[in-house]
């Protein structure tokens, strides 16, 4: 069951993944009539929110923006950080607006930063759990019930961090989307592409917690429901 769990999934991930990256392919292709860079975007709407101590910055890879909150960077790919189109600018204000949240105390993000070292720790228990709960139950008998309780609790915490990633991701898209509308930075046309390509990504996390709350339910079904 957790193997068609995982492969249900893994193929939902992979569709959205696809499609996410076809999206911004597309919209990449779509210069600003602003001619405004992504980092210049992310540096205009750090300064309309009074943002003066996060950096942007120009990270490798693609896809691979994201804000830091321990050192306050917003840390933009290549395509993102020198592009001048409308994908460039729904992901440089969308990463902003995270540093948006953290500069106003945001709470789900607060709650999702609480969590992380946490999450951390439940990742690396049930992964040690899961490999060793075989050996250790034939070896030394270890109760069902127990190896339960701990892959269960792991899971729940690992669960609840991908469910309050969602507010934190679909805020950060809302705050982003109507800073480019009001800012003008984005015609109307341009502005679709931008909520469109931003759907997408949040899309990705939507699956990611489906995931997880369908393999918590699971692994709640196999230790305590009564099965024979």
């Amino acid at each position: 069951m957790i193997i068609f769990i995982i492969i249900i999934f893994a193929i939902a991930g992979f569709v959205v993944s696809n499609r996410l990256k076809s999206k911004f392919k597309k919209y990449s292709q779509t210069p600003l009539q602003a001619n405004l860079s992504g980092a210049e975007i992310a540096k205009l709407m750090l300064a309309d929110n009074n943002i003066h101590d996060v950096q942007v910055v120009c990270v490798e890879g693609q896809l691979t923006d994201h804000y830091n909150p321990a050192n306050k960077t917003v840390n933009l790919s290549p395509d993102v950080y020198y592009g001048r189109n409308a994908a460039a600018a729904a992901v440089a204000s969308h990463e902003c607006g995270h540093a948006v949240q953290h500069a106003t105390s945001y709470t789900w993000l607060n709650l999702r930063s609480t969590l992380v070292p946490i999450q951390n720790s439940a990742s690396k228990i049930l992964n040690i759990v899961l490999i060793a709960s075989f050996i250790g139950y034939m070896a030394f008998a270890l109760p069902i019930p127990f190896i339960g309780y701990i892959v269960v609790g792991s899971y729940s915490i690992i669960t609840l961090f991908t469910v309050v990633t969602l507010p934190v991701e679909f805020d950060a898209s809302n705050r982003a989307l109507a800073w480019v509308k009001t800012r003008n930075i984005v015609t109307p046309t341009e502005y679709e592409m931008s909520k469109d390509a931003l759907k997408w990504a949040a899309m990705t996390y939507v699956v990611a917690a489906l995931a997880a709350l369908t393999t918590l339910a699971y692994y709640i079904m196999v230790f305590f429901g009564g099965r024979d």
